[in-house]
């Protein structure tokens, strides 16, 4: 278990860097609403626009305590536990607003993950 469990830490770490520093301000069909970037989805969901921030600050930092829980393992658990939290409330949110059921998939997946990650660690 201990390949896959490195496998989903990657695919997490990876998955979130990708939103929030390489499709940050770029339209996607995962979107909340019609957003085309990250201020507008929060907009969408009624959430102030200092939380995309805060938001982002703990993704990005799961996201790097799961690629160093590659090497300190005691980073890993409380990473993945704090990921799922977030990635839990973004499909509260999708649902919240009524989108489409697959717009929270990649938020699901990440969620899926994390419990398979914390639960292993």
């Amino acid at each position: 278990m201990d390949t896959i469990t490195t496998v989903a830490q990657i695919i997490i770490a990876l998955g979130i860097y990708n939103v929030w520093f390489i499709r940050y301000d770029k339209d996607t069909s995962w979107r909340g609403g019609d957003a085309t970037n990250m201020n507008e989805e929060f907009a969408h969901y009624g959430l102030p626009q200092y939380l995309v921030y805060v938001v982002g600050f703990f993704k990005l930092t799961f996201a790097t305590m799961l690629v160093f829980g590659l090497y300190y393992s005691n980073l890993v658990k409380p990473a993945a536990v704090g990921m799922a939290i977030l990635m839990a409330f973004a499909i509260a949110m999708h649902l919240k607003s009524r989108d489409p059921l697959r717009k929270s998939l990649p938020a699901s997946s990440i969620l899926m993950l994390s419990i398979l990650v914390a639960a292993q660690s």
